[in-house]
């Protein structure tokens, strides 16, 4: 009686997996005009950041700078989202890894991915459309950020976007050593 739900659950599971795995990829050619127009798509890492200074400052935000760490970072996340065909936050690893592998130490530190924009324009266009990813480019404590582009014409997208935003690394304080001080009527030192 319950061998059929079970063949049923064994092949959701099948499904899911392989959904998993991302979307095949294109074994057909593209079109002369669908390789022309994924040609033209360039990322211009000034560009980025006007537009991404334009809108913090139109949210009454701080700008952010362009930082070599989280534009390397950005980049392996959208190479290996582009080389397996899936638009996921895990397709470089899973993020508070690779946050850590990276050595970066920021406070507040979000990715955006996306896949399929044209431009950097439509890019962020398709990010401030997203609560989610909104939220990631109105980061109050935001002061630095990284982006890029890769390309795979075999696959779903085509072009490949990845953001990593984060505030400036924390600051460690350090505390002087000095004497060790007593009080009250048994002296003990403070630890």
């Amino acid at each position: 009686m319950y061998l059929l739900p079970s063949r049923f659950a064994l092949l959701a599971i099948a499904l899911l997996a392989a959904g998993c795995a991302g979307e095949p990829q294109r074994t057909t050619p593209l079109s002369q005009g669908a390789s022309d127009r994924l040609a033209t798509v360039k990322l211009d890492p000034a560009e980025a950041t006007r537009i991404f200074n334009a809108y913090r400052a139109s949210q009454g935000l701080g700008p952010v700078r362009l930082d070599p760490a989280l534009t390397a970072m950005a980049q392996r996340q959208a190479d290996a989202m582009a080389a397996s065909n899936s638009l996921s936050h895990d397709a470089a690893g899973n993020f508070t890894a690779r946050v850590h592998a990276a050595g970066l130490n920021g406070a507040r530190i979000a990715e955006n991915v996306g896949g399929g924009y044209y431009s950097t324009a439509e890019a962020f266009a398709g990010w401030r459309a997203s609560g989610g990813h909104d939220a990631n480019l109105r980061m109050p404590e935001a002061t630095r950020f990284g982006i890029a582009l890769a390309k795979n014409p075999q696959s779903q997208y085509r072009a490949w976007w990845a953001l990593v935003v984060s505030s400036d690394r924390e600051r460690r304080v350090e505390m002087p050593t000095g004497p060790v001080a007593y009080f009250g009527s048994n002296p003990q030192p403070l630890r």
